[in-house]
């Protein structure tokens, strides 16, 4: 019987395991100060990751919006899940497990005593070890079968690359039975058999014994292909002097990944049924130990890739704005968090000598990598083209230009650019498709910032307009990616929208522009709930000073 969850065991990176005691209806796990079980170098997890909260006897796993997720038992959630003994959380670099609190069990006890006299000399017991099992000249029980099988669990024990497994399984299937020639074949992409490794060549195999292998799951025994009509009439067993054959089924116990097809000709060994039942128990061990090895190249090419996407992650980070800058007669803020390690949103802020600020905001199509690979590419042409901008509209032209002529036919940016005076309160700008940004007056009063010209990327020939807004102090610009506005609720599947974002905006329109920031982001967490983020989310806060 299970004993109650009273523990959380904490699996951490350098291979220690913390315990943490439930003794409280809820507990959180982030990166930041505020979470009872605060891990701040752990990269791959949120400020806010999870919360884990009593319900009752059980426990609930929430992922509270995170980044990289949660996952149980390997299955990233996208709700609320019960979680109890045996089950696994992942979060960051972190595995967590419940526990029952151990406690001494009297009854189970193992006690270690002296015998009176040595067992090792008893004619009623064995001492053996698997060296001198293998080792022995001595025949035993089952011969050398018996000693081919363990050897070949012995040989497949250990782990090795995939490669090396293929042909090591090719000799020591030919060792076993004493064949001539073999090869090992898998089936690969689209039921095709590759041929992995093999000792000779030439290999003739009939459709009739590749399916009954394949499709039957049978293994097969030929004891002399020369009186076998299958056999008898083809040339490729006269020339070869095949005369017994071994064919089985590399099976795991659900599936067949590939068959083992081994021959002799007649003046070195005729195979038996002895030698059928080895091979087919052998390939049945070998098959589970390939299944192993994919299974760790796959979690080892998925841990490069987490890494490299980490890396990557660091580095387009670097490419965002860590600090607004303080210029004059504007209050600025702003904030990127991508639905993936990396995502395509891009915004910054772009100072002048004479005081001026560009705020520039885009939105790569699509998510992940490929949508960061461009936004990378975008970020460093808008370095150079915005080194000092005194014709917007020409400069995004251009850039338009760039971009259709380096980007696929399917990718498309959405940018909106604009440069601030803070001598004239004037912003000049240009909106290529993106979201139109919300002016909030000082007044109470709603506008939006159209577009003046289409997607970049679409049409080379694309011409861009500029347009003014002046600004008084008090006046607030939210500048926003379609991951803001089109966030939607888990309960009601509504849409955040432009006029929730609006009503926050005049709510906190008297505040700082970062603080105003922080409230637009932690009414946007609350709207989502625990799910995590289809989009990525940009949202960057610019408010009139009356410096």
């Amino acid at each position: 019987m299970r004993g109650a969850i009273q523990e959380l065991l904490i699996h951490t990176p350098d291979g220690k395991v913390r315990v943490y005691p439930l003794d409280r209806d809820r507990i959180g796990l982030g990166r930041s100060s505020v979470n009872e079980l605060c891990y701040p170098e752990d990269a791959g997890l949120s400020r806010q990751h999870l919360s884990i909260e009593r319900n009752g006897k059980t426990w609930t796993v929430r992922d509270l919006g995170s980044k990289n997720g949660t996952m149980i038992n390997g299955v990233r959630i996208t709700g609320p899940q019960t979680a109890g003994p045996n089950d696994r959380i992942t979060a960051g670099h972190l595995t967590l497990e419940f526990a029952a609190k151990q406690a001494p069990v009297l009854e189970k006890t193992v006690v270690f005593v002296e015998p009176p006299v040595s067992t090792t000399g008893s004619a009623s017991t064995v001492v053996t070890s698997l060296a001198g099992i293998l080792g022995s000249d001595r025949e035993m029980e089952g011969g050398a079968h018996m000693k081919a099988l363990i050897h070949a669990g012995k040989e497949l024990a250990g782990l090795r690359p995939l490669d090396e497994l293929f042909s090591l399984i090719m000799n020591l299937s030919i060792e076993a039975v004493g064949a001539s020639r073999g090869v090992l074949m898998t089936i690969e992409n689209k039921g095709e058999l590759v041929v992995r490794a093999a000792k000779g060549d030439s290999f003739r195999i009939s459709n009739t014994v590749r399916d009954q292998i394949l499709n039957d799951r049978n293994s097969l025994l030929v004891r002399d292909a020369r009186l076998d009509q299958a056999f008898a009439e083809r040339m490729s067993i006269v020339e070869q002097q095949v005369r017994s054959i071994l064919a089985v089924p590399l099976q795991t116990d659900t599936r067949v990944i590939g068959l083992i097809y081994l021959d002799s000709p007649h003046f070195v060994h005729e195979f038996t049924k002895d030698d059928l039942n080895l091979l087919t128990v052998m390939a049945n061990v070998a098959a589970i130990r390939i299944e192993h090895a994919r299974l760790a190249e796959v979690e080892q090419a998925e841990r490069l890739l987490a890494k490299e996407l980490e890396q990557a992650a660091v580095i387009q980070r670097g490419l965002l704005p860590t600090i607004a800058p303080v210029v004059p007669g504007l209050d600025l803020a702003g904030y990127n968090t991508p639905c993936r390690t990396v995502g395509g949103d891009y915004y910054d802020f772009l100072t002048y000598e004479d005081g001026r600020v560009a705020i520039l905001v885009a939105d790569v199509a699509g998510k992940g990598m490929p949508a960061a690979m461009l936004m990378s590419s975008l970020q460093a042409r808008v370095q150079v083209l915005f080194d000092e901008p005194t014709n917007l509209a020409a400069v995004v032209t251009r850039l338009n230009k760039i971009i259709h002529t380096n980007c696929p036919s399917n990718r498309f940016i959405t940018f909106f650019a604009g440069v601030f005076d803070g001598r004239t309160g004037d912003l000049t700008y240009c909106n290529a498709g993106h979201n139109p940004p919300l002016v909030l007056r000082s007044g109470g009063k709603v506008e939006e910032l159209k577009s003046t010209g289409m997607i970049l990327g679409i049409l080379p020939a694309a011409k861009y307009g500029q347009n003014v807004c002046h600004l008084e102090p008090g006046d607030v610009i939210g500048f926003f990616s379609d991951g803001v506005t089109e966030a939607c609720c888990p309960d009601s599947e509504a849409e955040f929208g432009e006029e929730r974002l609006a009503r926050i905006l005049a709510e906190f329109h008297n505040c700082p522009a970062q603080m105003i920031c922080d409230k637009v982001q932690q009414r946007l967490t609350e709207w989502m709930g625990p799910v995590p983020p289809a989009d990525d989310v940009t949202l960057v806060i610019a408010k009139r000073t009356a410096d």
